[in-house]
Formats: C-alpha cells, structure tokens, sequence
C-alpha cells in the first residue's frame, strides 16, 4: 500500500501543461496566473492546451485508481491514493510545490472511484453555473454537494481523503474565489 500511496504521488508530479507549454515553447509559469493547470493552458496557447491538459490531469488520476482496482485494494486505500495523485499534481516535489490548482485530477478520481458522488457533482455545478454566473465560484456548491451525499450515501468512511483534497483544491484556488466573489457580488 505504501509503494502504492508513493507512486501516486509520483504520478501526480507529472504535470501535463508543462509539457504541452514545453511542447508549444512557452513556460507557463509565467504567463498569466502562472498556474500549471489546464484552465491556464487554455488561455496563453489555446482550446487544445486546454483540452490536452484536461485529460492528461483527469487521466493520470483515473489511471491511479484504475491500478488500485487492479490490485484489489480496499476503496478507502484507493481514495488515499486519490488524495495523493492530488497531492502531487497541487505540490509537485521537482518544480518545488508551484503545481496546477488540482480540479481535473480531483474529477478523474472521482469519476471512476465514486461514479454517483462525481455525478452529484456535475448535476449541481451545471444546475448552479447559469444562476452564479462563475465556474469558481460553483465550483464551492459542486464540492458541498460531493461531500453532503458522501455523508448522506455513507461512503465518506470511503472518500475521506478526497474531503482533505477539496481543502488544499480551495486553499490553491482562494486567490480566484475572492476575485470571483468580488466581482459577481460588487455590481448587486
């Protein structure tokens, strides 16, 4: 389980903008929020760098659970592994803890561990994104919601660790939450 646990961490070093920047010749570091995450890639070099960067995250944390399955562990060591391929995307040890913002690493964990829970998350952030009129900002009721059927389903005995993930996902995205309030909130 330990060997497991580190090489999910290990794999969630492997930061798919970086190498799209790297592939594109532009350090994503710096440029624009400086973020090595998908939504960063999108805006410097374009739709595709978001799309590659998208499923390169979701796919690497979908390819931690799958091992987990496929050497029978138990959900909640499987969750651990989520919350460390998480872990290692938000803080990758070789570019010195500045990692992508984690939410498509979140989404590939949880689609193919907790397949009802992501669903419950993806209908409340689709039923909330016209009225919030910010992907950041309900991105807060997606995970609320995550976590409330967690309990209700009680699988949180499972997902425990993806609790602890949303708190470091929202600590990386506090900087965006504020400035998404600020500026849905400051013209009511």
């Amino acid at each position: 389980m330990i060997i497991y646990w580190l090489a999910s961490y290990l794999i969630g070093n492997f930061l798919t903008a970086w190498w799209v920047g790297k592939w594109k010749g532009v350090d994503l570091r710096k440029e624009l929020s400086g973020n090595l995450g998908a939504r960063n890639a999108g805006a410097v070099i374009g739709k595709s760098a978001f799309l590659l960067t998208f499923l390169g995250d979701a796919g690497k944390s979908a390819a931690v659970v799958g091992l987990g399955f496929y050497f029978q562990f138990d959900l909640w060591v499987i969750a651990l592994g989520g919350f460390f391929v998480i872990s290692g995307h938000l803080f990758p040890l070789w570019l010195k803890g500045r990692g992508g913002k984690g939410i498509a690493s979140f989404i590939g964990v949880t689609l193919f561990l907790t397949p009802s829970l992501f669903l419950v998350m993806f209908v409340v952030f689709f039923l909330f994104l016209p009225f919030v009129k910010s992907a950041t900002l309900t991105m807060i009721f997606s995970y609320i919601a995550f976590l409330t059927a967690a309990v209700i389903s009680q699988e949180i005995l499972i997902v425990w660790p993806l609790g602890i993930a949303i708190v470091f996902i929202m600590a990386k995205h506090q900087k965006d939450v504020k400035e998404s309030f600020e500026n849905r909130f400051s013209k009511i």
